[in-house]
């Protein structure tokens, strides 16, 4: 579930309640839901029944119940805490691998740049895409890290997974077979996690969030990668595995992609 469809769901709760004359207050036009800031308060939090209280007569507390036990009764919807003075708290179901991987491919992202503009000092050391990078970095890293293709720079890490699953997609063409989405093992956990968070992430529009995010998915798809060969061995026939193996892949390399480009950063497809 998207933020968009996490705001449409909730917005249609709030309706349903007002007229099931369960609530009484005017349905707002558009419902925001975002990023709570600190880890264990949902994946998504929403205002919407203090923007309630104040065109009801109803407290924001009593709304929020109303709201939390319509919400937790939808399909995708987890559970639903409420917080402060009514804040709504959402957590989604863990969606399965193969729901990952094709909402992902289906995905539209946005491109929208994220980043700041690095100095022309730093421009002139680095480059456009180390020097971008290095705004976002961690205090204290090396910059000179950046220029160097090495595992230590997480840059060349984020742009060589990329890179590595468009050459995957590039090799399978030539052995005449394509990605389909299928079951994946338990060795892809934690790369699908990684691509089940990026539409969270994105929507928190936070750069430098969104740089350790990549970090995160990159390192995840070189290690996962490493141990369950996507493309057939010597005389190996493509098999069902092996297609759903490269949808994963391709998923990862357009979360990837994705990042970068909001970063500011190219994603090139050789390296």
């Amino acid at each position: 579930m998207t933020p968009a469809d996490l705001s449409r769901t909730v917005l249609h709760t709030v309706r349903r309640a007002v007229e099931d004359d369960e609530l009484c207050a005017p349905v707002p036009e558009r419902v925001s839901v975002r990023v709570p800031p600190r880890p264990g308060c949902g994946d998504y939090a929403t205002n919407v029944a203090l923007q309630l209280a104040k065109g009801g007569d109803r407290p924001a507390l009593e709304i929020a119940e109303v709201l939390r036990r319509r919400l937790v009764a939808r399909p995708g919807i987890a559970r639903v805490d409420i917080a402060g003075p009514g804040f709504l708290n959402i957590t989604l179901d863990a969606a399965s691998g193969e729901e990952i991987v094709r909402e992902v491919l289906a995905a539209e992202y946005s491109a929208d740049a994220l980043s700041s503009t690095p100095s022309p000092e730093l421009l002139a050391r680095l480059g456009s895409d180390a020097a971008r990078w290095s705004l976002l970095s961690p205090p204290g890293l090396d910059r000179s890290l950046l220029l160097v293709q090495k595992d230590g720079n997480p840059l060349f890490r984020v742009r060589y997974a990329h890179a590595r699953s468009r050459a995957l997609q590039r090799n399978a063409r030539d052995l005449g077979f394509g990605s389909s989405v299928g079951p994946l093992d338990s060795s892809a956990d934690a790369l699908l996690g990684a691509l089940a968070d990026h539409a969270r992430i994105t929507a928190a529009r936070a750069p430098e969030r969104l740089a350790r995010h990549l970090e995160r998915t990159a390192d995840a798809f070189l290690r996962w990668q490493a141990g369950c060969p996507v493309l057939p061995r010597g005389d190996e026939k493509p098999s069902a595995v092996h297609r759903a193996r490269l949808a994963l892949a391709e998923a990862t390399g357009k979360v990837l992609a994705n990042g970068l480009t909001q970063l500011g950063i190219t994603a090139p497809a050789h390296l």
